[in-house]
């Protein structure tokens, strides 16, 4: 892969991975409730599942896909449904855990990681940087680049939003403001379906 190869896709992979969407929303969502600490499992979930996830699609997943499009329908119902239960989680989650009583739990790794198998824009992103950034003469290696890249970019991405999250906790604890904040963040959360839904 030459230079500008390499540096065209460093700049997806940071378009889509610090631009708003579900892993996004719902590591910012998390921080604010559990705290930063605790939504680590959550973030390398997200980092491990995407890179699986890439790393299939270019290992064959992607013809499959290509052979039989309606499974990419299936991933975006399911997908969605599933982000419309964890933004009704969110709404609905009312006190911070900061050692006193504890409303819910973050997603585990594991949880966050098969995420990534139904998150719409997962997909997309997958499916467009496997069949723009690989090369046929070594395409292992450039499969594992792709993946590689969107690991390395993801973490600084997942933490920059979980930060923000973990920043804004002491002022939304006070008064019904983690209320109306996790209540717009389902909103968002679920508006964010809309463009991948379509």
């Amino acid at each position: 892969m030459n230079h500008e190869t390499l540096l065209a896709l460093f700049g997806f992979a940071v378009a889509a991975s610090f631009t708003p969407g579900p892993n996004n929303f719902m590591v910012f969502a998390s921080t604010v409730n559990f705290g930063f600490y605790r939504t680590i499992p959550h973030m390398a979930g997200v980092v491990i599942g995407f890179m699986v996830l890439l790393a299939s699609i270019g290992a064959g997943l992607g013809a499959v896909v290509a052979a039989f499009p309606k499974l990419l329908i299936v991933a975006k119902i399911a997908g969605g449904a599933y982000l419309v239960w964890i933004a009704w989680k969110i709404a609905n989650t009312r006190q911070m855990d900061s050692g006193r009583t504890v409303s819910g739990r973050p997603l585990t790794f594991l949880q966050a990681a098969a995420f990534q198998w139904v998150n719409p824009k997962a997909w997309i992103m997958s499916l467009t940087a496997i069949s723009v950034y690989t090369y046929p003469d070594r395409y292992a290696f450039s499969v594992a680049l792709v993946s590689g890249m969107f690991g390395v970019v993801s973490v600084p991405s997942l933490s920059i939003w979980g930060g923000f999250g973990a920043g804004l906790r002491d002022w939304l604890s006070v008064g019904n403001r983690l209320r109306w904040f996790n209540i717009a963040m389902a909103i968002l959360l679920v508006a964010s379906l809309w463009p991948m839904l379509s």
